[in-house]
């Protein structure tokens, strides 16, 4: 059974809206519609914890058991009523009213379910089954942390061969401000590897959070930090960078630290990017 009890807005990415468990509509600032998630972390499980993350009751793990049958039943379903019948009439707002893309994302992070290659598989099958088109690409929205894994890599290969692509995310481009915002301890060097093995195999697009930090904005260093880590993963390999601010309450302890940058503000970072010879893409 699909429902949905509210008008889709980018203020509310509400994982239940659909009454389902693995499929979930969201209306998409930087998609500009509505993008069909793909949740493989129903438990709320992470292996990051970002000050700004959006999912309550966040644990850290991986994801579940993923049962592959109902998956495919849910989307089957949700593609059923979206392409066939009148759900965006009734649930997106008049000119959003348009499926942008299918996105694996959700309530952690996706490549830590152990069918994540075989999930990428069915859900490119049914893209293909319901005629979506190039148009409505299939995305992986990632921190990147597993990608040196083998069965990860053949999840990121699978997208490529299905025309997808991935969204990469990079917040910051110290050890200490990596920690700070995304909550793991890691050093730059091993994002910029990570991010080198993504855009080896599939399209690839940095996805960035800014903000302000205790009313703070980000420094010339931090700044500088983060544009590194892209040149050493190799900025003629990326497709560019979706910047982006805060336009969802945080649901993490670290949420009174943060507020939103002005767009003047992103669209000052976004010169120092696009120096680098990088595409952006700014969404307040």
């Amino acid at each position: 059974m699909i429902s949905t009890s509210q008008i889709l807005t980018i203020h509310n990415h509400d994982r239940e809206l659909a009454g389902l468990t693995y499929v979930y509509p969201v209306l998409s600032r930087r998609a500009g519609g509505v993008s069909i998630g793909i949740n493989l972390n129903p438990n709320n499980a992470c292996n990051w914890h970002c000050a700004y993350c959006q999912v309550p009751n966040l644990v850290r793990g991986k994801a579940p058991d993923i049962d592959l049958a109902q998956l495919e039943s849910e989307l089957r379903g949700f593609l059923t009523v979206l392409v066939h019948g009148d759900w965006l009439e009734h649930n997106a707002p008049e000119g959003l009213r348009e499926i942008r893309d299918i996105a694996f994302s959700g309530n952690g992070e996706p490549t830590s379910a152990a069918v994540f290659p075989e999930a990428v598989a069915l859900v490119a099958r049914l893209h293909d089954e319901f005629g979506l088109g190039a148009d409505v690409p299939v995305r992986l929205i990632t921190n990147g942390s597993l990608m040196a894994q083998a069965r990860v890599q053949e999840g990121v290969s699978r997208l490529a061969a299905a025309n997808g692509e991935v969204w990469f995310k990079v917040d910051g481009g110290d050890a200490d401000a990596i920690e700070r915002i995304n909550g793991v301890r890691i050093e730059p060097e091993v994002i910029s590897r990570h991010l080198a093995q993504c855009s080896a195999r599939c399209p690839t697009w940095v996805q960035t959070c800014m903000f302000r930090w205790d009313g703070e904005l980000p420094t010339r260093h931090e700044i500088d930090a983060y544009l590194d880590v892209l040149t050493a993963a190799g900025i003629e390999n990326l497709k560019g960078v979706l910047l982006y601010g805060i336009a969802r309450e945080s649901r993490q302890p670290e949420a009174s630290h943060l507020s939103a940058l002005t767009l003047e503000e992103l669209e000052e970072i976004a010169a120092r990017i696009k120096e680098k010879g990088l595409t952006v893409r700014v969404s307040p």
